[in-house]
């Protein structure tokens, strides 16, 4: 049972990582990982829900019954599309927040910001 199912505990077991390095860390570009593997993991759950077994490529053929469904992998080829915009952009802040602050620890970032806030007055 287990066994038939390796690929959705793979999606799993990569969402899991992927969320554990985002919640766990404070570096900016070790989340922007983090948050990579977790999408893999998505892509990986939805396009392996569109395979049927037994199935080919939605091509009509002779003696060919039944086919995969092509609307998950077609969703997927977006969402890669706009991951990787959405990467390139956290990338980006990334450089700026670098810039601004000379680090990309989270903690030290918000440790500066509150200083120079300073007491309300």
């Amino acid at each position: 049972m287990i066994g038939s199912h390796y690929i959705y505990w793979l999606a799993f077991i990569m969402m899991v990582i992927g969320l554990y390095a985002v919640i766990s860390h404070g570096n900016l570009v070790k989340k922007l990982i983090g948050l990579n593997l977790f999408q893999v993991g998505v892509f990986m759950f939805y396009i392996s829900l569109g395979k049927v077994k037994g199935g080919s490529a939605p091509i009509i053929e002779e003696g060919t019954r039944s086919y995969s469904h092509p609307l998950p992998h077609v969703l997927i080829l977006t969402a890669i599309v706009v991951g990787i915009a959405t990467t390139s952009l956290g990338l980006a802040l990334a450089v700026r927040i670098y810039e601004a602050y000379g680090t990309i620890e989270e903690n030290e970032i918000i440790e500066r910001d509150s200083v120079d806030e300073g007491p309300a007055s």
